[in-house]
């Protein structure tokens, strides 16, 4: 376990899929669960405790005028789940998300930012999931998280959990891109956020990038937090995610990037977003996303 990281661990399920264009992934969190994540963590030293998944309705209303799909329910479910975060911050526990698609990162921050004002984030991602629903080819909300913690974007999105919390964009480092729309390559661009694309990790190797993404996400802050993206390895590691891309992170790889962050950062939450068991094989990917959480919250050989 690390010594750093606060023993009293609190599993928060999302299930949570109308964000995204297909779905299943609302079946990620009991996939993590099966996979053995609590068990796993106990091992290392955790108190952990689960506190089931968050309750929301469920419904799909397709595409409104503002090019946002099923916007009701994600708001509802981002909603209650930045007050879930709220509350276990609260009760002295770590947050540890589960899920479900990546609009769900909407509520787990705002709820670490009630907590946790000065925040930084390392975002692991094929994607850029900072478009706004005049950006967005698809309207799908999972792609569109960044923005709205930014404040960017809809007023409903970027609401959620209060419209004064939000993110500093000099704090925020993407690792793993290898597929952004064009909205979003300018929106990146205009911020100045980094992102750390494969090619970065291919020319200068993991420790390289990761050391530049920590110092990011640390500086001036008082904690970091980690998204997690199961998309951002390579299919052959993790089939079971809706938006495959082919040539993303190596196994290995993906778990030396979490062994550093949680040996040089002041981790403060983590979740880990877009298990699909529909698209899987035989529990592969969530089976992935426990043995990373593991190196990312101390299972280390020695």
């Amino acid at each position: 376990m690390n010594p750093g990281i606060n023993s009293k661990l609190s599993i928060i399920g999302v299930p949570l899929d109308l964000g995204a264009s297909k779905r299943g992934a609302s079946l990620g969190p009991d996939a993590i669960r099966y996979a053995g994540i609590k068990k796993r963590l106990e091992k290392i030293g955790y108190d952990v405790q689960d506190e089931g998944n968050i309750s929301f309705h469920a419904v799909e209303t397709g595409k409104d005028s503002s090019n946002h799909k099923n916007l009701a329910s994600v708001v509802e479910a981002n909603e209650k789940l930045a007050a879930k975060v709220d509350e276990v911050m609260k009760a002295g526990r770590f947050p540890l998300v589960i899920g479900g698609d990546h609009s769900l990162a909407i509520g787990t921050i705002k709820g670490v930012l009630k907590n946790v004002p000065r925040l930084g984030v390392i975002w692991f991602d094929a994607h850029g999931d900072i478009n706004t629903g005049e950006t967005s080819p698809s309207g799908n909300i999972h792609g569109m998280p960044v923005a709205s913690l930014l404040g960017r974007g809809l007023d409903r999105l970027s609401a959620i959990g209060g419209s004064e919390f939000k993110l500093s964009k000099e704090n925020i480092a993407y690792v793993g891109c290898r597929d952004l729309d064009s909205g979003e390559r300018r929106a990146l661009k205009e911020l100045g956020i980094p992102v750390f694309t494969m090619h970065e990790i291919d020319l200068n190797g993991i420790q390289w990038v990761m050391d530049k993404a920590m110092a990011i996400a640390s500086q001036g802050t008082d904690g970091v937090h980690v998204s997690f993206d199961v998309d951002v390895l390579d299919p052959a590691f993790a089939p079971g995610t809706g938006t495959i891309v082919p040539g993303g992170m190596e196994y290995r790889e993906a778990h030396l990037s979490l062994e550093l962050v949680t040996k040089n950062v002041n981790l403060v939450s983590v979740e880990f977003v877009e298990v699909n068991p529909i698209l899987d094989d035989k529990n592969k990917t969530a089976e992935a996303a426990v043995a990373l959480a593991g190196s990312l919250l101390g299972e280390w050989l020695i």
